[in-house]
């Protein structure tokens, strides 16, 4: 056994073994972990803010924290360009995604959020990213006329996995059938009166079955009804932009329509005509407000179909209260549009609502300043989002310290006279007062063996102080244990 101490302690002892035995022993590390090592920071960076909301290695300065936007809107506008440089709170660098519902695909979990997979083209070349949002943009329709371009399911895994949005996702979900919102606006009608909220009349068809009506019942049944009144405008679905809108003069061309409705299987609208001098649109961004006088040049009954001049106006309070009302709409919105029709007759009239999908209309130094304000209305809300997140974290930090609190409280209450054995030292009438109230405030004290110095109280009842000496911890203790081990194994003796 000596021999063997002697023989490792010894330096040179390395050179008698046979070969392949210890050769590691200061060596680099496996091989196998190279890759990993000499991969470049930046890959490795992407692919930890890709999966996570908040920390990336891209910058050799050190950790940066990233929060990811989703825009869904079509690269007609390139969102990332107004959020360089721009950081929530000043400490989260903003990394943006943008691509259209056509490109995405998800999967939601009701407690980690929502993974996104990005599958499109960009510049000829396919591109395909996998990451986890912490905020989403919508300007787009989450449902188009085309029956494929229906993308309610996309919406209800984003508000299954409560990624927070501009709108909310149950304004979005619900501006997805245009009949739907104008049945709300209806009530405000009846909260206002028709002259501060004048809202067109409209009627609903399910279907085609009460359009399609033999020649000998058709007046009769015109007759009971009173609807619809000629000219009118039939919208087929979920008609918006100009699309699926007809304008019809008489009973013949409705009875036309109604068989198009048939093949389209779908429901139908109708509103009496408003011989137009020109349109108006009401805007809400955050709170900024605009509205627009938009007249057709082109001819067209429709002044969003063709040439058309727009010019902006000043806003007045009754066009601020509709644009207000509308707004509070399914929980409220961030971003919304009413659109209405200055008829010949003087009068204004309320068509519809846009969403947060609305288009941006005046010159382009306007358009700018729009998209200036929806990027400052984004950092907005994901700055509350980051303060919403962080408030709960002193309350955490308080939680976990309490058990500490409670044990330090504890061990000074076994010093008392209640927990250690009885001390010849005579004890005055207020010290026990005052050891009872104490006792009485804490938990009850573990049972601990004391020094029978530490037993002692003084005069005035209370405890001495408790030994401060800082006992090893657990790693120095073992520590001290393999130092003395190796000692006696390898050590010279």
């Amino acid at each position: 056994m000596n021999f063997l101490r002697r023989r490792f302690s010894d330096p040179n002892a390395m050179g008698g073994l046979p070969n392949g035995y210890f050769s590691n022993i200061g060596a680099e590390p496996d091989s196998r972990d190279k890759p990993l090592q000499d991969a470049p920071k930046r890959d490795l960076g992407f692919f930890v803010s890709s999966f996570t909301s908040g920390v990336t290695t891209a910058r050799p300065g050190g950790l940066i924290r990233v929060k990811t936007l989703l825009v869904v809107d079509d690269q007609h506008t390139d969102w990332a360009k107004y959020f360089r440089g721009r950081k929530i709170r000043g400490d989260y660098e903003i990394r943006v995604e943008q691509c259209e519902f056509s490109e995405l695909n998800l999967t939601a979990y009701s407690d980690t959020g929502v993974t996104v997979d990005l599958r499109g083209y960009r510049n000829g070349q396919k591109v395909a990213r996998t990451f986890k949002p912490d905020f989403v943009l919508v300007r787009q329709h989450a449902r188009s006329m085309e029956v494929s371009e229906d993308w309610k399911n996309l919406i209800i895994g984003f508000q299954y996995g409560n990624i927070p949005s501009i709108n909310s996702w149950q304004a979005i979900f619900n501006f997805m059938d245009k009949p739907w919102v104008f049945s709300q606006l209806s009530k405000f009608q009846e909260k206002h009166g028709k002259d501060k909220f004048p809202l067109v009349d409209q009627a609903f068809y399910p279907n085609h079955k009460e359009m399609t009506l033999k020649s000998g019942q058709f007046r009769a049944h015109m007759m009971q009804l009173a609807t619809p009144k000629f000219p009118c405008v039939v919208k087929i679905g979920h008609a918006f932009g100009g699309m699926g809108k007809v304008k019809v003069t008489n009973h013949e061309d409705f009875q036309d329509i109604a068989s198009v409705v048939a093949i389209s299987n779908t429901y139908t609208t109708t509103e009496t005509y408003i011989d137009p001098m020109y349109d108006l649109r009401v805007q809400k961004i955050g709170q900024i407000y605009k509205a627009f006088k938009r007249t057709s040049i082109s001819g067209n009954w429709k002044a969003n179909t063709g040439s058309a001049v727009v010019e902006k106006i000043a806003l007045t309070e009754k066009m601020k209260c509709w644009v207000d009302e509308c707004a509070s709409l399914f929980g409220g919105m961030d971003i919304c549009a009413v659109e209405a029709v200055h008829g010949k007759d003087g009068k204004d009239h309320i068509i519809e609502v846009n969403d947060c999908s609305m288009t941006l209309l005046g010159e382009n130094l306007n358009v700018e300043d729009d998209r200036k304000a929806i990027v400052e209305l984004v950092l907005q809300r994901m700055s509350a989002k980051i303060l919403k997140g962080s408030a709960s974290v002193p309350a955490s930090a308080t939680a976990s310290a309490t058990p500490s609190l409670a044990g330090s409280t504890s061990a000074s209450a076994s010093h008392t006279p209640n927990s250690t054995p009885k001390s010849t030292t005579p004890t005055s009438t207020t010290g026990r007062q005052q050891q009872g109230s104490f006792s009485s405030q804490t938990s009850t004290p573990t049972k601990m063996s004391t020094p029978t110095s530490n037993a002692t109280t003084t005069a005035t009842g209370v405890p001495p102080p408790i030994d401060t000496k800082v006992t090893p911890t657990e790693e120095e203790d073992t520590f001290k244990n393999l130092k003395k081990t190796f000692a006696n194994i390898f050590g010279d003796m």
